[in-house]
């Protein structure tokens, strides 16, 4: 009997294998596992000693604020590489890097030219997107608007589409910040530019173009996918709105107006069961939309709005009956807590700079962009600080990577495992 349960086990593996799926410990995609910087997995509750987690291992990387991507104990990240010309002049091209999970050793780059003659650098130097790994592929864009398509295992270039010069896509001054979404046999990827690609979709295996969409420019913020009832949404955040398109197709299903001053709509939605929550910098504002399907047709109606939380390009998390976020855009940041319900600003906190935030059951883990990691229990009536260190050295803003036990952490100079068993 126990022979017969394990070869079922076994084949299981094998068939998880074989059809491509990453573990379910995984974190393969901005965002993590399922796109919304939240895990399944027991609350962070143990205090740290003094001088903070356990350091698994630290190694120096380059600039960007890619965020880490792990599938099958390999971390994949892009970055601008260091060195002492560097202080004169910016490296001029960017790196697509597979590490050991466990050393931290690299296993493969792709390196390629990212001049940076048309961009402005000024609050840090792109790349700035997150690699996807779906299908035994590793998709990564780069600062000017270029999408990779590289064997996971070997790095090696399978295909590439430059948006800009093979279909006018927008280039930011900034940079191109859009981390790629696996939806189906497609990646997905924001563009703009041009009418009707505010989104565009590509074949994963070939590079073909599978639709385009959205008579809008996007905005830095990524696109993900939600489900409205049944149907799949694919939701773009442009600069003065956020819609909704099929994935499928491309097809326009909703807009709704989020008016953010330069365009900067920057943090990722949240999305829970029919409700949409939304918030940006500077005169944006925090809304929350409803939505509903009747027949082809979907419904949105806007519940609240506030302009006293508005978060800049930090993840947001809904416990309970709550958002909460770090909110701030040229001053200083605060954490916030809003009713769900209502809009209502619950609470202001000045214990941590601008942070962002990975919900780990009901606590999350923290890091701010003075590199400050915590682990934080929120409520209506406030944060409680469980445990927080000073770990990293330059400025951090780059969401934490969390799997299992482990905690991968980048600034624009390093990046550092943890453990905060």
């Amino acid at each position: 009997m126990r022979t017969g349960r394990l070869a079922l086990v076994l084949m299981l593996i094998a068939a998880a294998s074989l059809s491509g799926q990453a573990p379910a410990s995984s974190w393969p995609q901005w965002g993590g596992p399922d796109r919304n910087f939240t895990i399944s997995a027991p609350a962070l509750s143990r205090a740290w000693p003094a001088e903070g987690p356990k350091q698994i291992w630290s190694r120096a990387l380059g600039e960007g604020h890619s965020a880490i991507a792990e599938d099958r104990g390999r971390l994949y990240t892009l970055y601008r590489p260091l060195g002492l010309l560097s202080l004169v002049r910016r490296s001029q091209e960017e790196v697509i890097a597979a590490f050991d999970a466990a050393t931290g050793r690299t296993i493969w780059e792709h390196r390629y030219a990212a001049p940076t003659g048309e961009l402005n650098f000024e609050a840090g130097a792109g790349p700035h997107s997150t690699p996807l790994v779906a299908g035994g592929l590793v998709f990564a864009t780069s600062s000017l608007n270029q999408l990779f398509a590289l064997e996971r295992d070997s790095g090696r270039l399978v295909w590439s589409r430059d948006l800009r010069r093979e279909y006018g896509a927008r280039l930011a001054d900034r940079g191109y910040t859009c981390s790629p979404l696996a939806y189906g046999d497609t990646v997905i990827v924001t563009a703009g530019g041009r009418p009707g690609q505010a989104a565009m979709a590509f074949r994963q295996k070939t590079g073909e173009l599978a639709w385009k969409g959205g008579d809008f420019d996007p905005s830095p913020a990524s696109p993900l996918v939600i489900d409205v009832q049944g149907q799949p949404q694919l939701v773009v955040l442009g600069g003065d709105r956020v819609a909704g398109l099929d994935p499928d197709s491309g097809r326009l299903l909703w807009s709704h107006p989020h008016v953010t001053q330069f365009g900067l709509n920057i943090s990722p939605p949240v999305w829970t069961g029919d409700e949409l929550f939304i918030s940006s910098a500077y005169n944006g504002g925090s809304r929350l939309l409803r939505l509903s399907r009747e027949g082809d047709k979907t419904e949105v109606s806007e519940a609240w709005f506030t302009s006293r939380m508005r978060v800049h390009f930090g993840s947001v998390l809904r416990i309970g009956d709550h958002y909460y976020g770090s909110s701030g855009d040229f001053g200083p940041a605060f954490l916030v807590g809003v009713e769900a319900k209502t809009g209502r600003v619950a609470w202001q906190d000045r214990s941590f700079a601008r942070a962002q935030l990975v919900g780990t059951g009901e606590t999350a883990l923290l890091l701010d962009e003075d590199g400050t990691l915590a682990i934080v229990r929120f409520s209506p009536e406030g944060v409680t600080t469980v445990a927080r260190a000073p770990l990293m050295e330059a400025t951090s803003w780059t969401p934490p990577t969390v799997v299992g036990s482990r905690v991968y952490l980048r600034d624009r100079e390093n990046m550092v495992a943890v453990s905060v068993e």
